[in-house]
């Protein structure tokens, strides 16, 4: 087995009225919030399939089923401890991860270091061990039409002996 694995995950959701915009476990102040069974947090889901896709695990959905009431609302950190944990038992460990959110707004550079901290807080990491960025899509696809957002993840695991 090679020392190291990597995983690419990637989540999108609409935006919609009467629900917290929560990112990389921050909640913004903006008039929609991100539709989701659980919070929404695109950035937490990414980063959560990039994990158990480097782990060579089942991905988001087949851990928390989204027809499953009890993850109704659930806080996606707590959702990325959990896989984390699944990632740890199967016998690897973060190198480092490298996460986009896509889309127009909100901008999230005077968030950025907060949503480092609570990913990295969750996963039980250093924060230096986990990288946050945005993007825009020059107002091209639902995100550059302020309909939702998308985010993608990259995770680097190392195999633990």
């Amino acid at each position: 087995m090679s020392a190291h694995r990597v995983g690419l995950g990637v989540d999108a959701h609409a935006f919609g009225e009467g629900v917290p915009l929560v990112l990389g476990g921050v909640r913004f102040d903006h008039p929609l919030g991100l539709v989701g069974h659980s919070d929404g947090d695109v950035v937490a889901h990414a980063l959560t399939d990039a994990l158990l896709g480097a782990a060579g695990l089942a991905d988001i959905g087949a851990l928390f089923p989204s027809d499953d009431d009890r993850y109704l609302g659930a806080d996606s950190l707590a959702l990325l401890a959990e896989a984390y944990g699944h990632v740890r038992q199967a016998g690897f460990a973060l190198v480092n991860a490298d996460c986009v959110v896509i889309g127009q707004e909100p901008r999230i550079a005077s968030r950025r270091e907060e949503m480092r901290d609570r990913l990295a807080g969750a996963l039980g990491v250093e924060r230096e061990l986990v990288n946050v960025r945005a993007t825009t899509t020059d107002r091209l696809g639902f995100a550059g039409r302020g309909e939702g957002l998308a985010a993608q993840a990259v995770a680097l695991l190392s195999v633990q002996v």
